[in-house]
């Protein structure tokens, strides 16, 4: 592609680099206290970077929680879309710093990769948009749509007051969809767009059998230990095969269809190297079946139990309590109120005699996304990766949950397009996260097509998806 803005992009690729490991460099880690002034030094330097690059009304705005920051350009017309483009500078805590290769707030290169934490999850694939908007605006003086940015600054604590952002600065953030730059692509050798995510939604469960801890010595055999009966509990989730058997948890749930089988057929994966690469023993199931099971139906887990005695050597106890954590993975028509619920009701009745059951909500729930299929953003977008790599790309769906998409549905009333150039091997949220130095000329070449795409394109389309 011989464009004007791409190779200005390219041309600028060790300069992008540079201000990456500037921003990596901001401990941006949302969930800590200790690391406010990260945050506040991350918000600092997007402000400046946003200001220089041609942006206006670059600003800090919140309600509540951590402040996003967010900038415009609205030189397109009244009549092309305005896109909420949409990343997050926080990033997960470092931890455990002893496992890390190289310092986590030190850009490092090395075999190919970008290390350090956030530079997947989100800083590079945002700040590939951003860079890409700026060139346009540098090398045209315009930008084919209009655009609005948002960068969250709780995106690693669950958005917590993203909705109430969207809802007190509506007039602000008014968009006709939202382009975001998070969440990941399926594979780096492949082409996909992701149409959907799974829903959440948690809960913690404590059971008291006793009035106080026991010695094993005088009471085995005669009280009720409360770890064996969370044990026996929690087993009557799910049958020998795994599947749920929660009365009522399926309610909401559509069955697969064929044509979505069909689909799924036609996307290949090495289900033998999936299991191998997590240690677990081989499944057998065929890549439509192991698909199925991760984007299109629901799951039940328990993700903790803990009770007595974990310390340094050994305690005779009977415990007296038992705890566990929950959580649930949910499909498009699921409730996750309803589906909690049903799980509530399920533990209530298997709770063993004698025994008292708290149930406890953790999270509110967030409902799985499903955008629509031609919708133009997500055409545009397709297009894009077409004329760039040269192949149609596969929609393929996500088996995670990304709140973005749901509370901008429900708050905004906008569909979410999900455009980013993070891949899902490249060990966010764990120690030495990195990000394919690859994926720096590919995202600028898809960015710039997509934004090609979008020229002379409507709102009136957008309001017709």
């Amino acid at each position: 592609m011989n464009d004007p803005v791409l190779g200005r992009l390219l041309a600028d690729r060790a300069g992008f680099v540079g201000r990456l490991a500037e921003l990596v460099a901001c401990p941006s880690v949302s969930t800590d206290p200790a690391y406010a002034e990260g945050m506040a030094a991350a918000r600092r330097w997007l402000l400046a970077r946003l200001a220089a690059l041609g942006f206006q009304d670059a600003r800090e705005i919140a309600a509540g929680g951590h402040p996003a920051v967010t900038a415009r350009w609205h030189g397109a017309g009244p009549n092309a879309p305005t896109l909420l483009v949409y990343g997050h500078y926080d990033v997960q805590p470092p931890d455990p710093l002893g496992e890390w290769a190289s310092p986590p707030f030190v850009l490092t290169s090395r075999d190919g990769r970008l290390y350090g934490r956030g530079v997947s999850d989100d800083k590079g694939p945002f700040l590939l948009a951003v860079e890409t908007l700026g060139a346009f605006l540098a090398t045209e003086g315009r930008l084919p749509v209009n655009v609005t940015l948002l960068l969250e600054g709780e995106e690693e604590c669950g958005s917590a007051t993203l909705g109430a952002i969207l809802t007190r600065h509506a007039d602000a953030l008014r968009a006709d969809a939202v382009l975001s730059a998070d969440g990941a692509r399926w594979r780096a050798d492949m082409p996909t767009m992701t149409i959907g995510t799974r829903g959440n939604t948690a809960m913690e469960i404590t059971l008291r059998t006793a009035a106080k801890d026991l010695h094993s010595g005088r009471y085995g055999g005669v009280a009720p230990n409360a770890l064996h009966a969370m044990a026996k509990l929690l087993a009557t989730l799910h049958d020998t095969e795994g599947h749920v058997v929660v009365a009522g948890f399926w309610a909401d749930a559509p069955q697969p269809t064929e044509a979505d089988r069909a689909e799924l057929a036609r996307i290949p994966y090495d289900v033998a190297a999936h299991d191998a690469s997590i240690g677990i023993a081989p499944s057998g199931l065929s890549p439509a079946e192991f698909l199925e099971r991760l984007w299109l139906r629901p799951t039940l887990d328990v993700n903790g139990m803990w009770g007595g005695y974990t310390g340094a050597g050994g305690k005779t106890v009977i415990p007296a309590t038992a705890q566990a954590k929950l959580s649930m993975r949910l499909v498009p028509g699921q409730d996750p109120a309803r589906a909690a619920d049903a799980v509530a009701a399920h533990l209530r009745a298997h709770c063993p005699p004698g025994a008292e059951l708290t149930v406890a909500a953790t999270r509110e729930g967030t409902f799985a996304y499903a955008l629509p299929p031609r919708h133009p953003l997500l055409l545009a977008a397709e297009t894009a990766l077409e004329s760039t790599t040269g192949r149609r790309p596969l929609r393929v769906r996500m088996g995670a949950t990304l709140p973005l998409a749901d509370i901008a549905r429900n708050v905004a009333g906008l569909d979410t397009v999900m455009f980013s150039f993070a891949t899902a091997d490249e060990d966010f949220h764990a120690p030495n996260e990195n990000w394919r130095e690859s994926a720096i000329a590919e995202g600028f070449a898809a960015w710039v097509a997509l934004l090609r795409a979008l020229s002379g394109t409507t709102r009136a389309a957008f309001t017709q998806a």
